[in-house]
């Protein structure tokens, strides 16, 4: 049998979509622990990018903290937090959001530095306080590459939430860690799949809120 056929066997396995390990259960699951991860490590991220790129401070920091982060091994920091916290979803949260944390950071930073200073400059000669102008002036500005920073974070988060699996949690990874202990290359397959069509929901997501959020004129000059 090929990839193909290990596929359709797997999908068209009644079994697999009902219970507790059916697949919208385990596809709900992965839902669950990604979205978690996403909103602590963007509302870690989003602010401290925001606040550094607006007056232009602590650039090489947090590039310094970006490149410590990617650097981390998420399989061995999560091995690490389990024998220090012990099994359950704290030690899963924590890899996953060091894993975000960097291309949040980094784009948001990078994004409202990228803007054109003119607008800016102009906005602070009428007398806009300086949150005015980040938030009013500055961020619809950068409001693309923000969304790039946490789009990647969030293909990044469920990708690897697969290893929740690892510590008896559920997710779609079950079905991964579960095949190779059994050798059962159908369960392996089908959940390599639906994390890969997680990822193309993720990205559809994403484009879809950015052009309803994203001013046409931003757009365009993007």
């Amino acid at each position: 049998m090929n990839v193909l056929d290990f596929a359709r066997a797997f999908f068209s396995d009644g079994a697999h979509w009902h219970g507790y390990d059916g697949i919208p259960t385990r596809f709900a699951e992965h839902v669950g622990y990604s979205l978690e991860a996403l909103v602590i490590a963007a509302a870690i991220g989003l602010p401290v990018g925001l606040v550094t790129g607006h007056y232009g401070r602590g650039g090489n920091t947090l590039a310094l903290i970006a490149t410590a982060g990617r650097a981390l091994p998420s399989f061995g920091l999560l091995v690490l937090m389990v024998i220090w916290l012990g099994l359950g979803m704290l030690p899963v949260m924590i890899p996953l959001v060091v894993l975000a944390v960097p291309p949040i950071l980094v784009t948001t930073y990078e994004a409202v530095r990228s803007v054109d200073p003119s607008p800016v400059d102009a906005a602070r000669g009428m007398g806009m306080p300086e949150a005015r102008v980040l938030f009013q002036v500055e961020l619809p500005v950068a409001l693309p590459l923000i969304y790039s920073g946490l789009r990647t974070a969030a293909i990044q988060i469920v990708s690897t939430a697969t290893i929740a699996a690892y510590v008896s949690l559920g997710g779609i990874g079950r079905y991964i860690i579960d095949g190779l202990y059994q050798k059962d290359y159908e369960k392996v397959v089908g959940g390599a799949t639906l994390v890969a069509a997680l990822a193309l929901v993720t990205l559809a997501v994403f484009w879809a809120v950015s052009r309803l959020t994203v001013s046409p004129g931003v757009r365009r000059s993007g």
